[in-house]
């Protein structure tokens, strides 16, 4: 982190922040940071005239078309990197040439090589690199870990994981031909592993502790270069326990369902993030997803905090990031948190790709 952190701010104590990508996720910090205090969004970039247009009318007072520019122009404490994968190693080079902390969207980088440069530029730098891995700070994964540490099932031999969603084609019909970065795993690193691995692998370790993989396999059910479905076989050495990680873009996201699955197999019990959930939880999600399908008929802006169960929790990832940057502390989920998650995908992708690996038969999809 830099040491001159409090010489850079003014004689206000908000945090001044910048916001570099504001798509879908780079709206939801975008709205997270303008709802809290302490926090002055001063400007946010986007290469998407579009996207400009939303965070102007969001109430960011000034808005670039190049994210280099606007940390070339703007005086900023930390900025928010939710720009594509290709672009989060130079984006965090061009903050730490000016001295400004980043919170990156998750996968930190495209590979352990890459984030291991990105760390490197960083600690040369003296900046704090935080990551947005944010299943730990959804209220039913926490439940999870507060009743597994209070002991209640015992030793758990056997755990399980699922994490699915609508791959970068969503739902038919389609409106909009989708963004090309996801489906090129050169500019995106990989498929679902790394899109929705990650999450599942950094929640696995924060419960279990470092994990070990086994085996793996991945799949595709539409003619892409990059996955859309993957398992994972895991072991965590420290806890004695196995574990299955399958995730997928495969599905469609039927809300206000969940589509991320935790189980605890212990010997006296079970524990389920389904019986963790927030007491409101359906009523709220459902509500948010009506006004957000009416939206597209009032040409409203839809509501990018519904349901808010899963997006309160990058809101709170990043009052996270900004309280350690304000206290000069290491950022609770760091740089070499997100390197990890990448380690590990890279462990199943070699696995799934060697001749004793088995690949997922793909299920014939018709339209």
């Amino acid at each position: 982190m830099a040491l001159t952190l409090l010489d850079r701010w003014t004689d206000s104590s908000a945090l001044s922040l910048g916001v570099l990508g504001v798509g879908n996720i780079g709206m939801v910090h975008l709205k997270s940071a303008l709802a809290m205090p302490d926090i002055e969004v001063v400007a946010a970039a986007d290469a998407v005239p579009e996207n400009r247009d939303r965070a102007e009318r969001a109430g960011v007072s000034r808005t670039y078309d190049d994210y280099a520019a606007l940390l070339a122009s703007e005086e900023l404490d930390a900025a928010v990197v939710a720009l594509p994968p290709f672009l989060h190693a130079e984006a965090v080079e061009q903050a730490a040439a000016v001295g400004v902390d980043v919170f990156v969207e998750k996968p930190l980088a495209r590979s352990t090589e890459e984030a291991d440069a990105m760390l490197e530029t960083a600690r040369e730098a003296g900046i704090a690199i935080g990551v947005d891995h944010t299943l730990r700070y959804q209220p039913d994964m926490a439940g999870v870990k507060e009743a597994y540490d209070d002991g209640g099932v015992g030793h758990v031999p056997y755990a399980s994981i699922t994490r699915l969603n609508d791959g970068p084609l969503g739902r038919p019909p389609a409106r909009d031909a989708p963004p090309s970065w996801p489906l090129d795993p050169d500019a995106a690193g990989g498929g679902s592993l790394f899109e929705l691995g990650v999450h599942c692998f950094d929640v696995l370790e924060w419960l279990f502790g470092d994990l070990e993989v086994r085996d793996a396999a991945t799949g595709k059910s539409l003619e892409t270069d990059v996955e859309d479905a993957a398992t994972v076989l895991m072991e965590a050495p420290e806890t004695g326990t196995t574990i299955t990680l399958h995730c997928g873009s495969y599905q469609w996201e039927q809300l206000p369902e969940v589509n991320t699955r935790l189980r605890l197999e212990g010997v006296t019990g079970t524990i389920s993030n389904k019986d963790h959930m927030p007491a409101n939880f359906y009523a709220g999600a459902a509500t948010s997803a009506l006004k957000n399908v009416a939206s597209r008929f009032t040409r409203e802006e839809p509501d990018v905090f519904g349901p808010s169960f899963y997006l309160q929790a990058h809101y709170d990832a990043l009052a996270d990031f900004c309280d350690a940057v304000r206290a000069d502390e290491r950022p609770p989920v760091d740089g070499a948190d997100g390197r990890r998650t990448l380690e590990l995908a890279e462990s199943a992708y070699e696995l799934a790709a060697t001749d004793d690996g088995r690949a997922l038969e793909a299920p014939e999809v018709t339209l």
